[in-house]
């Protein structure tokens, strides 16, 4: 696939990406972490698109020579105090070709077509319902086909479920208590999103299934993409199974 031009003045593309994913939609720790968080050429003709900006997705947008790269992470999570090491490689990379750098997080995941959206295609859901920060819906596929259709190394299942009813899903690492008693409350009988902590899942109320945070992201930015006729660049962790 080639990465597609766009022809739009940086400005445009903006509102364009607000209307896809508005701000507003955000969580209160997204402040200052989405949207345009480094700027470049004032126009934009090719867009690039990735789950993460890791240096070998920035090298792979600069190769295809793209004005604008999105991404679901923020590769500026922390206030910067010195530019070195893997920040500053990277950084030297973006700004040397010139490239803008845009950010939609959780903005994305709430947004129609956003990251919880896609997962409830992806899945199947029937009947579902949004939550503060993911959707809940009737589930009718096995947790073998959940794992095979997120894939990416695969399902940890956390108490004892042969097959998920009723499904709520966040994207991310979404293993809150609070979220997890929501979902319970909307008659949810398994609960899934990434990164559980063992405290977490000892006093969940129910069965937690345990993806990776590539799985549950990567195909909303990749749909994104498809939609936009943008590059979409695939970065996925290395991970392996041991049994």
């Amino acid at each position: 696939m080639i990465a597609i031009a766009v022809d739009m003045e940086i400005a445009g593309f903006i509102r364009e990406m607000e209307r896809i994913a508005d701000p507003c939609l955000a969580e209160e720790f997204d402040c200052g972490r989405i949207g345009l968080i480094v700027e470049g050429k004032p126009e934009v003709g090719t867009v690039c698109c990735a789950l993460d900006a890791t240096e070998a997705v920035v090298d792979r947008a600069a190769a295809l020579e793209a004005d604008m790269l999105v991404v679901h992470h923020t590769p500026l999570w922390q206030p910067l105090t010195a530019v070195r090491g893997a920040t500053m490689r990277l950084l030297r990379a973006v700004l040397d070709a010139g490239m803008n750098l845009y950010v939609m997080h959780t903005n994305f995941d709430r947004a129609p077509g956003g990251v919880n959206d896609t997962l409830a295609a992806i899945l199947d859901l029937e009947n579902a319902e949004p939550m503060s920060l993911g959707v809940v819906g009737d589930c009718r596929i096995s947790l073998d086909e959940i794992g095979r259709r997120l894939g990416h190394g695969g399902l940890r299942v956390w108490g004892e479920i042969d097959r998920a009813e009723r499904l709520a899903v966040i994207g991310g690492s979404g293993f809150d208590p609070a979220f997890i008693a929501e979902a319970a409350d909307l008659g949810a009988d398994a609960f899934l999103s990434a990164e559980l902590k063992h405290s977490v899942a000892r006093a969940a109320p129910i069965p937690c299934i345990e993806a990776t945070h590539y799985a549950l992201e990567a195909p909303a930015m990749e749909a994104l993409a498809g939609r936009m006729s943008w590059h979409f660049i695939p970065d996925p962790p290395y991970v392996v199974l041991v049994p």
